[in-house]
């Protein structure tokens, strides 16, 4: 049975609700509108797929969510990973003007980097939009589309991890 979906409507419909989807990912206006270009480009390549047409709202919305994710990773292989005043000073560093404490700063940020990196794409998905993005765990359960205990159970494992990696990384150098 041959289907056509109008594609038209479709982003007059959910254009707003999927570069919400998108922003709330990546904290970026211009981000967030590719993460909707995107997604119609992949729901447009994969629309014989569709079983449900009353679906078509929630299959949008997972694929921004997947896509806006995909943007994060690749901005991370691109230039590793930002991070912001607020995230630094959560581990109790001030920026200062001061030269020394700076390439210090520069230093562990790049150690915590590396250690972040080292963490399965799961706990680094759940931890950046923890923390960088300052999600809720039932946001950012739906944005992976997994039940709130998963996230919380990866958050912790993250964090866990993390401390432990970051310990044997201060102690070998």
């Amino acid at each position: 049975m041959e289907r056509t979906i109008d594609f038209s409507e479709l982003y007059s419909l959910y254009y707003k609700r999927l570069f919400c989807i998108g922003y709330s990912i990546t904290r970026d206006k211009h981000q967030a509108e590719d993460v909707v270009h995107e997604t119609f480009i992949k729901a447009f390549k994969k629309a014989d797929t569709i079983e449900d047409e009353s679906k078509v709202g929630a299959w949008l919305s997972s694929i921004a969510a997947r896509t806006a994710i995909d943007f994060i990773r690749r901005e991370k292989k691109k230039k590793g990973i930002p991070m912001e005043a607020a995230m630094i000073e959560c581990l109790g560093i001030q920026m200062t003007q001061d030269v020394e404490e700076e390439v210090e700063t520069g230093y562990l940020m790049g150690q915590i980097n590396t250690v972040i990196k080292r963490l399965t794409l799961e706990q680094q998905d759940v931890l950046m939009l923890k923390i960088r993005h300052g999600l809720t765990e039932a946001e950012i359960a739906r944005h992976l589309n997994v039940k709130p205990c998963t996230v919380k159970t990866r958050f912790y494992r993250a964090r866990k991890k993390l401390k432990h990696l970051f310990f044997l990384e201060q102690n070998t150098a």
